[in-house]
């Protein structure tokens, strides 16, 4: 019922989106730093990694396999340090064999995500970031119907330099204008490769498109990630790269867009 799901996301300030057309682009990634970021500048999050498919943040959280509890709420969240600052709830968490394939048609899908927005028992929080699956099936209309009745602030395009990749954004944009959904910005991935030895930076993938993008669509560009080899590391292993590489380029370029979804978002 509509009463709880309000409940539930009662006490969550902020509702943000992470979308991409396409896979691979570095979505979890974004939002998981993007998690770390905000936390780091003070904020409760949570994330609800809605990926189906392929839930990689709990790895990247260094969580694991986590049993999901149940209060009178509905589900407690899996937190990820002491004081209770970073909450994450995952579909990862649902599944008995870690490499179990969610073979599911569209319906048992839609009701899953439906079950995930309103029955995780959140309490206050700053932001809630989604992790999306790539591209614009039933699973992104039942997220965005499902967090309709509360408020979404908007979402996080991600791409990755390359022609490819942007023309498989360009459809998500369509997809945020015939949603409603207010786009809070676009952001480049991938580049540009720092070397780990001399922090010299090459453009593998070309460079660009995601800025391109962002004015053909007159939306805003967050900025550009390049690919570091520490924030890789720092992923896998599940480490806190923010604390961890406070020096480097990559850091810096993660804390800029951070703070430009602040911005953005308090300007609305």
């Amino acid at each position: 019922d509509i009463g709880s799901e309000k409940g539930n996301l009662a006490q969550v300030r902020h509702v943000v989106l992470v979308l991409s057309g396409k896979g691979g682009v570095g979505k979890s990634t974004l939002t998981t730093e993007l998690a770390l970021a905000l936390r780091h500048a003070g904020k409760k999050v949570g994330i609800l990694d809605v990926d189906l498919c392929g839930p990689s943040i709990p790895r990247m959280l260094c969580v694991g396999r986590q049993d999901v509890h149940q209060c009178d709420a509905g589900w407690v969240p899996v937190y990820t340090d002491a004081q209770k600052s970073l909450a994450l709830m995952s579909i990862g968490f649902l599944l008995e064999n870690p490499d179990d394939a969610v073979v599911w048609r569209g319906p048992k899908k839609t009701a899953l995500i439906g079950q995930f927005v309103s029955d995780v028992a959140w309490g206050e929080l700053d932001f809630l970031l989604v992790d999306t699956p790539p591209g614009t099936s039933d699973e992104h209309l039942a997220v965005v119907e499902n967090l309709r009745k509360h408020k979404v602030d908007g979402a996080i395009l991600v791409t990755t330099p390359q022609a490819v990749s942007t023309g498989d954004v360009r459809r998500e944009i369509t997809f945020c204008k015939k949603t409603g959904l207010r786009i809070l910005g676009i952001v480049e991935n991938m580049s540009g490769f720092v070397c780990p030895h001399c922090s010299e930076c090459s453009n593998i993938f070309s460079k660009g498109g995601g800025e391109e993008l962002a004015k053909l669509s007159g939306s805003p560009f967050l900025g550009c990630i390049p690919l570091d080899p520490q924030l890789s590391t720092s992923v896998e292993e599940g480490k806190d790269f923010i604390q961890a590489f406070p020096e480097s380029a990559t850091f810096s370029a993660i804390s800029h867009i951070a703070q430009a979804v602040l911005a953005n978002i308090a300007a609305a």
